[in-house]
């Protein structure tokens, strides 16, 4: 059965909406995500104000996140044996994958509490431990390693690539909204293929995932040297 306060918050949004178990292609993570049938009928004006006003993004596995999750699958030398927090950790797909390749500690961070919830309840159905916060400026600067996924849709949120080195050593970053940006810790170590799941029919550019990646001691060696 989906879980009850997920299942219930969505049909708040869709009243036929449902929850079911979706296995994410190229991984062997499995998440609780809105069934693909209710994205195939087209919604009212009254639904569509809902989505917008309160997107529930935590049923959605988009399409930086399963970049993420592959990414760490194939190369586990990033998180193994590190303390990580995912940033804007929405399904919680990222955090699970960081957990699955061998993460000392993994925390979901995110500001909304269903988000957390379908964290929590995504965890379980892989048999991962994670950790979870509501606000990312009430941590501690101890991380090895802030993993993001999804967060710079909107270039007014491009000061957030500061603040992920402000509590972490490193940070790994994947987007299809924000490409090119220039900062002089970031760079992008490959661009990937992938598609928002269930496949949402999005414009080919937006399954195009820049990974992007930061080391703050490359700023303290350039100042050093300075």
């Amino acid at each position: 059965m989906p879980p009850v306060k997920l299942q219930a918050a969505l049909a708040d949004l869709l009243g036929d909406a449902r929850l079911s178990i979706e296995t994410l292609p190229g991984t062997d993570i499995r998440l609780w995500l809105i069934d693909a049938v209710n994205m195939d009928r087209a919604f009212s004006p009254e639904e569509t104000r809902r989505i917008l006003d309160e997107p529930p993004y935590w049923c959605f596995c988009w399409a930086s996140g399963l970049v993420l999750a592959r990414w760490l699958a194939a190369h586990p030398e990033w998180v193994r044996g590190k303390r990580v927090l995912d940033f804007g950790s929405g399904s919680g797909v990222a955090a699970i994958a960081a957990a699955k390749a061998g993460a000392l500690e993994v925390v979901a961070c995110d500001l909304d509490p269903l988000a957390l919830a379908a964290c929590r309840a995504n965890a379980g159905l892989n048999g991962v431990h994670l950790s979870y916060s509501a606000d990312f400026f009430t941590e501690a600067d101890r991380y090895d390693l802030i993993i993001v996924a999804d967060v710079l849709y909107d270039r007014a949120n491009l000061p957030l690539l500061d603040h992920f080195l402000s509590r972490g050593r490193q940070a790994l970053v994947a987007d299809s909204r924000v490409r090119d940006f220039r900062h002089a810790l970031y760079r992008r170590l490959a661009t990937l293929d992938a598609c928002t799941w269930p496949d949402l029919a999005e414009p080919a550019e937006f399954r195009r995932v820049s990974l992007y990646h930061a080391d703050r001691r490359a700023e303290a060696e350039s100042l050093a040297a300075g």
